[in-house]
């Protein structure tokens, strides 16, 4: 079973993914919403690439790799995005970020 051989990128995904939903959530309470576009909208392409690639690593697609490649550089940009802002979630996203990119790359 594949899933087994990516236990640890699946956990690093799914911290990953529910950290973004948590910080775009967030953003979108902040006052100057404004601002926080680009992290809002990093936020959710991070959140989506990271549950798409647990669910292809679930299901063992021959596209894992590639996939990987594709999700390390969104969350690398993602956590690049939300480090620019003082906010505990933006802070906590950016962590779990760096730390998917890196499982990520692990299989790509």
């Amino acid at each position: 079973m594949a899933e087994k051989q990516y236990e640890n990128a699946m956990k690093a995904l799914h911290e990953c993914m529910e950290a973004c939903n948590y910080c775009f959530d967030s953003c979108l309470k902040e006052d100057d919403v404004k601002m926080m576009a680009g992290c809002i909208r990093l936020d959710r392409e991070c959140a989506d690439m990271c549950g798409y690639l647990e669910a292809a690593i679930s299901r063992n697609s021959p596209y894992i790799s590639e996939l990987a490649s594709v999700c390390a550089k969104i969350c690398d940009d993602c956590a690049e995005e939300c480090a620019k802002h003082d906010h505990d979630h933006c802070q906590k996203c950016a962590e779990a970020c760096r730390k998917c990119a890196e499982e990520c790359r692990k299989i790509a």
